[in-house]
């Protein structure tokens, strides 16, 4: 019995010196500059966010948090340098949906899409949208749907989740629609809007300038409710097309093996500095909806989002590459 208490007591001590030792490890960090790497090119949605965010968390930090853009295989490139990266919390990651499709629509990736990272949150959420050219003769979603039940109707996308967006309203309504692969959104903008493509479905980002001036309209929103950005623009639900939602996500990551306690500090701060009303309009302006995911949250969303979209696929027969 004595043995028995004495080893209890042995192992309590350990288990208290361990939480101090992480408690210390995260109370000291960071002691110095924090790298966010974002796998897109310059000037994006997920760029103009990194920045916005790494500005206040330098702030609270007292440290550099420097953006670092490596764009290239659709993300691919920088979640492969983070993945490889020390898990000490100085290299995160920011990527969106499509880190979650890579794996249905690519043969092979270097790392583990759901368990080579430390999810540390899900920042915000964007719908996309499906836009049409201000000419186009379907006054909203509904009559839009209907002429593509009876003919054909191009919809130009640009990456995998725009790709499989496009994918899930064609099972949904069972319409008469024909991909149309670009190598950016700001093409599909230009095609749309010269009368070339039909219809396309993009981020609010990139469709917000052409909405502005006048050139393209925001006929559906990929989410379960309307956007006061775009407030006569229907949800597909609305049109009677159910389930169909395609969110564009902002998710922090970090590699696998980061100190719970760093993740958990991070996750705080960043509800401390998204409470500044200037960085919560502007996140609203660009069409985003901060909701700051919790770490585990996070974790089973993006096993439930790659299987929601390895589904569509399959249905779509649409193979990984």
């Amino acid at each position: 019995m004595k043995n028995t208490r004495w080893i209890r007591g042995v192992l309590g001590a350990m288990a208290c010196a361990a939480a101090l030792a992480s408690g210390h490890a995260a109370a000291k960090w960071p002691e110095k500059t924090v790298t966010l790497v974002v796998p897109y090119a310059p000037g994006g949605g997920t760029d103009i966010v990194s920045r916005l965010v790494a500005q206040k968390l330098s702030e609270r930090w007292g440290q550099s948090v420097v953006v670092d853009n490596r764009p290239g295989a659709n993300g691919v490139i920088g979640s492969s340098h983070v993945h490889k990266s020390a898990p000490d919390g100085y290299t995160l990651l920011m990527v969106v949906g499509s880190h979650a499709i890579n794996p249905v629509l690519m043969k092979s990736l270097p790392y583990d899409t759901v368990r080579g990272f430390s999810p540390i949150t899900r920042l915000a959420i964007s719908p996309m949208v499906l836009v049409v050219s201000k000419s186009n003769p379907a006054k909203s979603l509904t009559d839009l749907v209907s002429a593509a039940r009876s003919q054909p109707l191009g919809i130009g996308y640009s990456e995998g989740q725009t790709r499989l967006t496009g994918e899930l309203l064609r099972q949904a309504g069972n319409l008469k629609t024909i991909p149309v692969s670009y190598k950016g959104g700001a093409q599909i903008m230009v095609d749309v809007i010269g009368g070339h493509v039909g219809a396309g479905f993009t981020s609010v980002l990139t469709a917000l300038p052409h909405v502005q001036s006048g050139n393209l309209r925001v006929i559906g929103v990929a989410a379960d409710q309307r956007m006061s950005l775009f407030p006569d623009a229907m949800t597909f639900k609305e049109a009677g097309l159910d389930g169909v939602e395609s969110l564009n996500w902002y998710g922090l990551f970090g590699p696998a093996g980061m100190s719970p306690a760093i993740v958990e500090q991070i996750h705080h701060d960043l509800q401390q500095v998204t409470q500044d009303p200037a960085l919560a309009k502007q996140m609203k302006d660009q069409g985003a909806t901060i909701v700051l995911t919790p770490p585990t949250e996070f974790r089973a969303f993006l096993d439930k989002e790659t299987r929601k979209w390895a589904d569509v696929a399959k249905r779509g027969g649409i193979q990984p590459e």
